[in-house]
Order: structure tokens, then C-alpha cells, then sequence
């Protein structure tokens, strides 16, 4: 069986709904992962999507701000969400699945942004991200319990140093920062992850899933950040097959700040 999973933080998924449309037909992965939908569970726009093929839907919504969503042609066990630092914010939802055979646990997470200043003394978003972070290190890839794990999501750190344009300018910008990035690598070590990418990617090659809306002309200036990833337990890297930043996404029409990036494995 062939599975492909796409993760793709859409910031509000009402206003882009054209272009999940569009991705989903031009694509058509089995997996739809989506952050910061940004409205309501009742709000989401079950019909359109489910006409395109997607029927099974798990939401966990919040108005105006936030939220994650799986969409999926391939039948979900019931959701579940963690409360992460019990803000009562909508970051995480998880399911489990069947592809070829076995089972798979899917989290889809949305890490805090963080804010602007990388102090925690100062600055609460920034306090609420690494403490976010924290609490997710207890998750294990393997639980013991047969059932290999996928983590995808906008998880707004970069960790390697060609995760972004400039190593260099960006250590005291918020996703970049030393206490960020060796937080998220002492996470994928704890929780015993293979992060996918960097996986089957050189460590001197450019990897970027994010462009600013600050920049006038993005693609010029690529001034990018891999912010968006996706992790497995090791018993899944052997059915791994390739992963695909669909960066022509960010020129679309009324566009996110992020692009789909998509796995594909066979099982």
C-alpha cells in the first residue's frame, strides 16, 4: 500500500479554502495535516472537502485563533487532543490509522510561534513555547505498544543550520535561537524520532517550508525557514520512500506563509 501525508499550516482555513481545493485535487494526498485553521469546529468546511473524496474528518477548533485538523480519504480512528501548558489552546489533535496492515498513530501538533523577543523573562509567548516544547519531550515514537508513530505540523523552529537563509543572522531571532533548536533536537532524541527530512537530506542543503509575508518578493529574496517537519518512530523509515515541498504554493492566490510538505511511504 502506498500512503502519502501532507502537513500544511493554511492560517485560516475558511479564507484559503480555494487553495486546499486546489491542492487536493492537483495532489490528492491520502492525508491532509492542517494548522491554525482558525475557526470553530461546527465552522469547518466539512461539505466541500468531504465532496472531494474526504470523508473521514477530525477537527479541534478555535475561534479565531489556532486549531488543527486531519482530512483524510482513508477511514481515522477517533480523535483525541492534548492541553498542552493547559492554555486551553487547540495545538494538537491525534488519531490512529490503518495502512497496509498495521497501525499508525498520527499527531499533528501547533507549536507556539513564540512572539518577537527570545526572552522568557520578558516575554510570556516565548516562556509559553519552551514550555511547550518541554511537555512534549514525554511523548515517545514507540509507545510499546506495536504501533509506529508519524508527528507532522507547523512546529515554528528550525533546528539545522541550513533550516534557514542565514545561520548566522538569525541566532537571536525567535525559531532559530540556541534554546530553541537544541530543545527540539533533545526532543526528537528523547522522544526517539527520525526527523524525515534532514533524514534523506544533506546537512549542507537548503530545506525551507516557510517564506515571510514581510518580504515584497519572497521568492527573490528566499529568505526561507524549514518550520513546517515531519518525524516518524524508526519502524517506519524503511517504508519511507520521498518527501515534497510544494514551494510553487506559496505564489498561489491569497496564499499562506507556509507550504504542503508531503511524505510518501510504502507499507
Amino acid at each position: 500500500m502506498e500512503l502519502s501525508l501532507t502537513t500544511w499550516n493554511i492560517n485560516s482555513v475558511r479564507l484559503r479554502l480555494p487553495i486546499v481545493e486546489r491542492f487536493l485535487k492537483d495532489y490528492q494526498p491520502d492525508i491532509l495535516c492542517l494548522q491554525e485553521i482558525k475557526c470553530l469546529n461546527d465552522q469547518f468546511p466539512y461539505k466541500p472537502l468531504r465532496e472531494l473524496g474526504y470523508e473521514h474528518i477530525e477537527v479541534h477548533g478555535q475561534k479565531g485563533y489556532h486549531g488543527v485538523a486531519i482530512v483524510s480519504r482513508i477511514p481515522l480512528g477517533e480523535g483525541f487532543s492534548t492541553d498542552y501548558c493547559a492554555m486551553g489552546d487547540t495545538r494538537h489533535i491525534s488519531v490512529v490509522f490503518d495502512a497496509g496492515g498495521r497501525k499508525i498513530r498520527l499527531h499533528n501538533f501547533y507549536v507556539p510561534a513564540g512572539g518577537d523577543e527570545p526572552d522568557p523573562e520578558i516575554n510570556p509567548k516565548f516562556r509559553h513555547k519552551l514550555d511547550f516544547l518541554e511537555e512534549m519531550k514525554v511523548l515517545k515514537a514507540d509507545q510499546g505498544d506495536g504501533i509506529g508513530s508519524i508527528l507532522v505540523g507547523d512546529l515554528n523552529i528550525a533546528p539545522m543550520e541550513n533550516d534557514v537563509w542565514s545561520h548566522k543572522q538569525l541566532l537571536k531571532v525567535v525559531s532559530h535561537t540556541p534554546v530553541e533548536t537544541e530543545g527540539m533536537k533533545d526532543l526528537i532524541a528523547k522522544g526517539g524520532w527520525v526527523d524525515l527530512m534532514r533524514h534523506v537530506t544533506r546537512e549542507d542543503e537548503k530545506l525551507y517550508t516557510w517564506w515571510s509575508y514581510r518580504a515584497k518578493d519572497w521568492q527573490a529574496a528566499n529568505r526561507g525557514r524549514r518550520l513546517d517537519h515531519i518525524w516518524t518512530s524508526p519502524d517506519l523509515v524503511p517504508a519511507f520512500q520521498r518527501f515534497d515541498i510544494l514551494t510553487e504554493a506559496r505564489g498561489w492566490e491569497k496564499p499562506s506563509d507556509h507550504v504542503p510538505v508531503t511524505a510518501s511511504f510504502a507499507f
